[in-house]
């Protein structure tokens, strides 16, 4: 039991890098991006690519954000430069990628037991006192707490400010005398980043790669940013944070960041689909539980929002 709530809540961890390039463009952009769906997996199959040729493990990792944020670059100039809408650029950029992906790795590729990965290969392996589980959730807690951080201190710069007006008011950001369009390309490159990088930690995690491993990743993404959104909406809105905004040395608490909403939103939804599986619904019905609790989520984040508003 104690070795499946610690596997389920890596998972959650290593799948909060998805969450995080989602928020970006569902939360921040106001982007629907569908490029997640084709992205997702060519980090996945470029990184086990690369392992089986013998590059260290977390090279590949970098060069799976690389691509991923070429992927990116492609939505990003399809929908800006040619003026093509946002929904329609994604899917064109998906249906590319799963093409690219079936060359790069083919359908299936799987990683030998022999070769390292982030979780056996250095500073990894300072922790050989722990079991590869174990390894597995420090790791991943790392990977994800580091990237929050650096996306916070992202966010507070000029560049993560102008990031975020051209989302929520684009007319700003020109009058500022920039590309609102290039701001968009530029956060659909971080995003995608963000989400091949996940495809590459996945493998690296599962030691395969296939080409479906993308399919409704978007979905899965998408639930967990309106799930930990909502929950951090109720949290600030509740009575005892009210009063900490009063406590100078607890605001910080009582204002918490988007990132952190996506984080625990991760955790959360994959504890869900685990606590759906152990109540006997099979594993190939992973994908319509994730369908159900997406709407359930839009459901139900649709009423709380409507509660909040009339309170």
């Amino acid at each position: 039991m104690v070795d499946l709530i610690v596997s389920t809540l890596t998972q959650g961890l290593i799948f909060a890098l998805l969450s995080y390039g989602v928020y970006i463009t569902y939360t921040v952009l106001d982007f629907p991006d569908l490029t997640v769906d084709g992205s997702f997996p060519l980090g996945a199959a470029v990184t086990a690519v690369l392992l089986i040729r013998g590059v260290n493990p977390w090279v590949t990792l970098l060069c799976a954000a690389l691509v991923g944020a070429v992927a990116g670059l492609c939505t990003g100039l399809i929908h800006v430069k040619l003026g093509v809408r946002d929904l329609l650029a994604g899917i064109i950029t998906m249906t590319a990628l799963s093409s690219i992906n079936l060359l790069i790795a083919g359908s299936n590729l799987t990683v030998e037991r022999a070769i390292d990965t982030i979780f056996s290969a250095p500073p990894a392996d300072m922790l050989s006192g722990l079991s590869l589980t174990e390894r597995k959730l420090v790791v991943s807690l790392v990977v994800a707490v580091i990237l929050k951080l650096i996306l916070d201190l992202y966010f507070q710069t000029k560049s993560g400010l102008l990031l975020r007006a051209a989302g929520d008011n684009g007319t700003l950001v020109t009058t500022l005398a920039k590309n609102k369009g290039n701001m968009k390309i530029l956060g659909l490159v971080i995003a995608n980043a963000l989400v091949a990088l996940c495809g590459g930690v996945v493998c690296q995690e599962q030691r395969s790669y296939s080409a479906v491993m993308g399919i409704g990743q978007v979905v899965f993404g998408l639930a967990t940013v309106i799930i930990g959104v909502s929950l951090i909406r109720f949290f600030v809105h509740s009575p005892v944070v009210r009063k900490l905004r009063g406590v100078p040395v607890l605001r910080v608490l009582a204002t918490p960041k988007g990132t952190t909403a996506v984080l625990l939103g991760s955790v959360l939804y994959k504890f869900c689909i685990q606590i759906a599986i152990n109540a006997g619904l099979p594993a190939n019905m992973l994908k319509f539980i994730t369908a159900v609790l997406f709407l359930l989520v839009l459901v139900l984040a649709g009423r709380r929002g409507e509660e909040i508003v009339h309170a």
